[in-house]
């Protein structure tokens, strides 16, 4: 009953396994009907070239922009590029005055026109916030009970600016991956529904605000210091100081009146009304959302609440600098050719398939037809991994650079590695006397923990190296975790089920010569001779110890201490024994 249970269990795993490359493949091949998709990946600017495009700086007024701001705008087209979806983008200066933009492939009118276009920054008031998550399908709010306003909003804190597909947004959106199109800039006079991302100290927070009451281009100027106590005393608490112009000031009294009568509402300190909030908003995302703990009169506000310096001097230069009218012109634009080029990818996949060849090799060499096993888990995981690379292409823009082709190149080493771990544990049982079934299902349940223990520690340096690395390093760490947790997947779903079914077919199962898993020729010590009888060592032919003596040699120095001292006791055993025996005679 275990034999054809596990057998049972093996198919359905492999079913499972081809479920999986059968969906990705479908999901692909809709993708590319559609003309979305393609089914070769999108490769990066190194590989593919693209498009480079300088940028002249243009403030309103016609002042000149400094350094600090031009690195300042670098940074937030570098968000607005990333934030499309663009991967692999290349943004820099140039002599000081000009930013250079390079992406992969040709850009779309709509990504042109987010580089070119000024900071957004303004002011808007909280109506509703809640945790970054999307609520539950099941928990969401009925129809019947979403929000019905009748009456028109009185003003930007109205809750009568929630409609029900506004909260229906609210409620679906996903600040990990946010729904809204960021190549669209929202309606001022209108709610927005936006999220406010994560950092080290908060989680993501979303959020429906009103519309702007008070625009970026009011603020004169920010700084930030450490915060002075009651008796001007300084503390060890960092603040952010805002300075607006008069028209500023004036609107910013207004509303602060306002957001301030929710907050004493609330309770004070310990009220947790959104309403007493008003959020700071940078191209549609929220980078800050303080209480109104005050009515502010003389455009002077200061923000405060666990910032650290660094934190502290993000947001003033972000308000400093993200509150300029700056706009770009498009000074030129051309078509570049691959940093790299196609002959350094076609050397790459040469060096990958050298690799390939070497491993396939030694497998052949090592483990005779066994090695086939090898060969064809290495397939299946190269395909899986191409229809994710190609799929996550089409979803998410991905693109492999070179330095991505490295990290596939480094996983077929890895993942060889596992495969060679089973079948040396499968091969320890053997040694020891087991039946092929037996030695599988041992060998899978001590390889299980090493080979879990190895892509741990792939998967964590993969992911220190990702958000620690820049550049194309990142792409090498990508793949790299993207390989082993394919690995992973081949390895449970695919080696171990194929080697419980081929340990009941008879080539394998009766150890043939070319098996791999022959125990005359690993060395196994002990072999039945008859019902409950042992034949041992020196009961068996002289040639066939002759021929093993190598082998049990190789087996004796591949145990570990405690194998061989449990060997060394059933010696002892097995000696007590046959000297009773002849006692007994």
């Amino acid at each position: 009953m275990a034999r054809t249970g596990h057998k049972k269990s093996a198919i359905r795993v492999l079913v499972w396994l081809g479920v999986i490359l059968a969906v990705m493949t479908a999901v692909l091949a809709g993708g590319t009907m559609a003309g979305q998709a393609s089914w070769t990946p999108k490769l990066a600017l190194d590989l593919e070239g693209g498009t480079q495009m300088i940028l002249a700086p243009k403030v309103e007024g016609g002042s000149d922009i400094n350094e600090e701001q031009l690195n300042q705008a670098v940074a937030i087209i570098r968000q607005r590029v990333d934030g499309s979806g663009v991967a692999e983008a290349e943004i820099s200066t140039q002599s000081g005055r000009n930013v250079v933009v390079s992406l992969p492939g040709t850009p779309s009118s709509e990504t042109r026109a987010l580089i070119q276009a000024s900071a957004d920054m303004n002011f808007r008031p909280v109506l509703l916030n809640g945790p970054g998550t999307p609520v539950p399908a099941a928990e969401r709010t009925p129809e019947a009970k979403l929000p019905k306003p009748t009456a028109k909003p009185e003003n930007g804190s109205d809750s009568n600016w929630i409609t029900a597909d506004i909260m229906k947004q609210f409620e679906a959106l996903d600040c990990a991956n946010p729904a809204q199109d960021k190549q669209e800039r929202s309606d001022p006079a209108k709610p927005l529904v936006t999220c406010e991302p994560a950092t080290d100290e908060t989680p993501a927070i979303k959020y429906i605000l009103g519309p702007v009451e008070v625009k970026g281009v009011e603020i004169q100027g920010s700084t930030f210091q450490l915060q002075q106590g009651a008796q001007g005393a300084v503390t060890n608490e960092w603040a952010v100081n805002i300075q607006f112009n008069a028209e500023g000031t004036a609107k910013f009294k207004t509303v602060t009146e306002r957001l301030n009568q929710f907050y004493v509402a609330a309770g004070g300190e310990t009220g947790t009304d959104p309403k007493s909030q008003f959020a700071i908003v940078l191209d549609d995302q929220v980078i800050s959302a303080p209480r109104a703990q005050a009515v502010i009169t003389d455009g002077r506000p200061q923000i405060t609440g666990g910032f650290t310096e660094q934190s502290a001097k993000a947001l003033s230069d972000q308000l400093r600098f993200g509150a300029l009218p700056i706009s770009f012109d498009i000074q030129s634009e051309q078509q570049i050719s691959a940093t790299l080029g196609g002959e350094q990818l076609r050397m790459g996949l040469l060096a990958g398939l050298i690799g390939l060849l070497l491993v396939v090799v030694y497998s052949l060499f090592q483990y005779r037809a066994l090695g086939f096993v090898t060969i064809a888990s290495l397939v299946v995981a190269g395909a899986l991994t191409y229809l994710a690379i190609a799929v996550l292409g089409w979803t998410e823009n991905y693109r492999l650079s070179l330095a991505g082709v490295a990290g596939i190149i480094v996983a077929i080493g890895q993942t060889a590695d596992s495969f060679i771990v089973y079948f040396e544990r499968i091969r320890d049982e053997l040694r020891e006397g087991r039946g092929l079934v037996s030695a599988v299902e041992n060998g899978w349940k001590r390889a299980k923990r090493t080979v879990l223990a190895s892509k741990a520690v792939n998967l964590l340096a993969a992911l220190v190296l990702y958000f620690v690395a820049v550049g194309n390093v990142r792409g090498f760490a990508f793949t790299l975790g993207l390989t082993a947790i394919a690995d992973l997947i081949v390895v449970f779903m695919f080696t171990h089920p194929t080697l419980q079914l081929l340990a009941r077919t008879r080539f394998f199962g009766e150890g043939h010569r070319f098996s791999g898993l022959d125990p005359e020729r690993l060395g196994a010590v002990p072999l039945y001779r008859g019902a409950g009888r042992i034949r041992t060592p020196e009961e068996r032919p002289a040639v066939v110890r002759a021929k093993n003596t190598g082998a049990s040699a190789e087996a004796e120095r591949r145990m570990t201490i405690a194998e061989r001292r449990l060997a060394e006791k059933q010696q002892q055993l097995a000696g007590s024994s046959k000297g009773a025996n002849k006692e007994g005679k």
